[in-house]
């Protein structure tokens, strides 16, 4: 090397070997251009007293060539051999302080050692900071973690570090996109708690699971309005965890499979294609199939409708013990597995007399053996993830065998089977399709009712909280209507993101559903309804109007209510060219915790709610309680009002603990369907059942009468909405 190379590295060496002059260099690295006053200040040194020393140290920098002025800003910067000489001196300082293999316990689960370089990488990549903002954070992040004197680090660590350095420089866009996912230890040792008396082993893992995708959603999927409306508890969005994953409800049409087959090819190479069945026990195996594939793409229900109508045709070579058995075999592997329900007619609806008219009697008798083989397993134990919704039409009380079997329908009810009644009195929903979730598909879309109400289902739902915009409204009703469009516009714009997710990666999301015959896929995406649903419709009404239910004007103010919510939701559908739905709907996740929120945020005393206060929740559905085998004709009279407001809503009816036959609840359900205007009524029971002596008995009890242990029982509410 030349002796006047030696010059230049040696006058280098000298200029950083000043700490202040170290200390400038740093501070131009770290925040770019300053001026000459800036630099002072940020070295806290006085223009009067440091003026002499602080020129000395700066022009000595700027002779060496590590700092130039920046001639369009008048201010001071490195040169690229001053950004060296920091990276250089960084380097040795690491070196020099860093204890011997300082280990990072990485989310490959593998231990590395450290290395800030990656930290880097990771912002550039993972949050697209500009590669110079990333050097400094870096930078500013091995700082703080050598100072810990951590034996080991783990990656949760050096993320938190990372994001704290870049909330207190103001980048929260960038922290936001770093942003880990995951659960707290405390939380999961929980999940394990509460996993040893509650949950079988898988589902602790897919509580945890559950929670990371919830927080995913959160995140990345909703903007920030959104996020906050749900958190906050101004909305409440169902099932956030699969949001972006699955939608909420299918309603199936076996025809599709049992014409053209199973094709699993479409789910998993390995598997076979299915022909289509030629009898019942086939037909029955092929439907088990059916919802075990779709459970793992649906988030809550399955309804298959007609599913007697649809099956007779296979039913008629097969004798009634058989079927029976066959049945049985059904209904037992999917209580099992999946949440499933079983649309059930008592008579060939006339649409489709014509195709199965002439196997009217085999679909009679299948209904018939399906009633029976639920009152069986029911006397045994309780059926909480199989259900019946059990249709009936006007010719279901014209009919002698279809009365039989709806008096057969209720006493499976009086015995502590939970049954759904859905009411098809009216000529605009002969067509409609039920589910036991409360959700109700009408032919409203494109005005073909196959289309409309068969393999389609319900894409999700988003609560509205009423209570919170009669709080927040003052009782301004320009304000009160004001807000209540804002938040169902959030709704609607939630949906519209999980349908969009749903539609650009359903093919590998919804295998299974998305399988197509002939170029037509089994799932129509395109057909969901979108449920925008009130929560705390009477507590609002009644909280706005200072006046209970029985008011006059809190009942005109709950119309008003539903009026908006409806003309709202035809406005955006018609805008987005989607089937987007407002109803009242049995949603008591939601209700229990918007009611909890808004008495944290508003007080006991200001806040209306039902329930007690221990367990507050905002009405969704209406219940109505039997005692001495009958009805309050007042409670009635209250339910059906706010039913027909809602335009048919549904209504449970909790049987209590004595005993009441068929015989008294058929007038009742009746009454209920054609004259209270509900479009779907649950009758059940409390259960307790017995694992020991494997008996039930009604109401919730702590010891079993019949054998007295108190450790093995398991209450069911068959009155409570799935």
């Amino acid at each position: 090397m030349s002796v006047t190379h030696r010059g230049r590295g040696v006058k280098v060496l000298k200029a950083v070997s000043s700490p202040l002059r170290l200390q400038i260099l740093n501070l131009l690295f770290d925040k770019g251009l300053l001026s000459y006053t800036e630099l002072m200040g940020a070295l806290r040194m006085s223009a009067s007293r440091d003026a002499g020393r602080f020129a000395y140290h700066l022009k000595f920098l700027l002779r060496a060539n590590l700092v130039e002025v920046d001639a369009e800003a008048r201010k001071y910067c490195l040169t690229e051999l001053g950004k060296m000489v920091i990276d250089v001196a960084e380097r040795i300082d690491k070196e020099a302080l860093r204890p011997k293999e300082l280990l990072v316990r990485t989310s490959r689960s593998a231990l590395e050692e450290f290395d800030s370089s990656k930290i880097a990488v990771s912002l550039m990549k993972e949050a697209r900071v500009p590669a110079e903002l990333a050097q400094k954070v870096a930078r500013e992040a091995e700082k703080q973690l050598l100072k810990s004197k951590a034996k080991y680090l783990t990656a949760p660590l050096v993320r938190e570090t990372v994001n704290a350095i870049l909330v207190e420089r103001g980048f929260e866009e960038y922290r936001h996109r770093l942003a880990r996912l995951g659960v707290p230890v405390h939380d999961v040792s929980a999940l394990l708690e509460s996993g040893k008396n509650v949950f079988p082993r898988l589902s602790v893992h897919e509580a945890a699971g559950m929670r990371v995708l919830g927080e995913y959603v959160l995140l990345n999927a909703f903007p920030r309005d959104i996020a906050d409306a749900h958190l906050s508890g101004s909305l409440h969005v169902n099932g956030l965890s699969s949001w972006v994953l699955r939608p909420t409800e299918v309603f199936h049409d076996m025809r599709f499979f049992l014409r053209n087959g199973l094709n699993l090819e479409e789910v998993e190479a390995s598997l076979p294609v299915v022909p289509p069945p030629s009898d019942l026990e086939s037909a029955l195996s092929m439907t088990s199939n059916v919802l075990l594939h779709s459970a793992r793409e649906v988030e809550a229900m399955q309804t298959i409708e007609y599913f007697n109508v649809f099956l007779a045709p296979l039913a008629g070579g097969t004798d009634a013990s058989r079927t029976k058995e066959l049945l049985r075999r059904f209904v037992a592997d999917m209580c099992q597995h999946v949440d499933v329900a079983f649309g059930v007619e008592f008579t060939v609806p006339a649409f489709l007399a014509k195709e199965y008219g002439a196997h009217a009697e085999q679909g009679q008798q299948l209904a018939s053996l399906l009633l029976e083989v639920y009152a069986e397993e029911c006397s045994r134990k309780p059926l909480p993830h199989s259900r019946l919704v059990v249709k009936v039409r006007p010719e279901t009380f014209t009919d002698s065998r279809a009365q039989a079997l709806f008096m057969k329908a209720c006493q499976l009810a009086s015995c502590g089977g939970g049954v759904f009644f859905a009411g098809l009195v009216g000529k605009e929903s002969q067509h409609s399709a039920f589910s036991p979730s409360g959700a109700v598909v009408d032919v409203d879309f494109s005005g073909d009712w196959e289309i409309d109400t068969l393999r389609t289902g319900c894409l999700g739902t988003v609560v509205v909280n009423l209570p919170r915009v009669a709080y927040e409204s003052g009782r301004d009703r320009a304000k009160f209507f004001g807000m209540l469009r804002e938040r169902m516009e959030l709704a609607s714009r939630a949906l519209e993101i999980k349908y969009h997710a749903l539609r650009q990666n359903g093919g590998y999301l919804l295998p299974f559903l998305m399988q197509s015959a002939n170029g037509d896929h089994y799932f129509r995406l395109e057909n969901c309804c979108r449920a925008v649903a009130l929560a705390g419709l009477r507590e609002a009404a009644e909280a706005f109007c200072s006046k209970n239910l029985s008011s006059e004007e809190t009942r005109k103010f709950m119309g008003e209510i539903v009026e908006e919510s409806s003309s709202f939701v035809q406005r955006a559908g018609r805008r987005r060219g989607k089937r987007l739905l407002s109803a009242v709907l049995p949603c008591p996740e939601a209700s229990e915790r918007l009611a909890r929120l808004d008495i944290e945020r508003f007080g006991v005393a200001k806040t209306r709610f039902s329930g007690t206060r221990d367990r507050p929740f905002y009405s969704s559905s209406g219940l109505l309680l039997l005692q001495a085998g009958r009805l309050s004709d007042e409670s009635v009279r209250l339910e059906s009002e706010m039913g027909r407001v809602c335009g048919g809503g549904a209504v449970a009816v909790d049987l209590g603990e004595a005993e009441c036959g068929g015989d008294l609840l058929a007038p009742m359900v009746r009454g209920l369907l054609e004259d209270g205007g509900f479009r779907l009524v649950l009758l059940g029971r409390r259960l307790t059942y017995c694992a020991n002596c494997r008996k039930s008995w009604f109401g919730l009890l702590r010891k079993c009468p019949s054998c007295g242990t108190t450790s093995m029982l398991k209450a069911f509410d068959g009155s409570a909405w799935p």
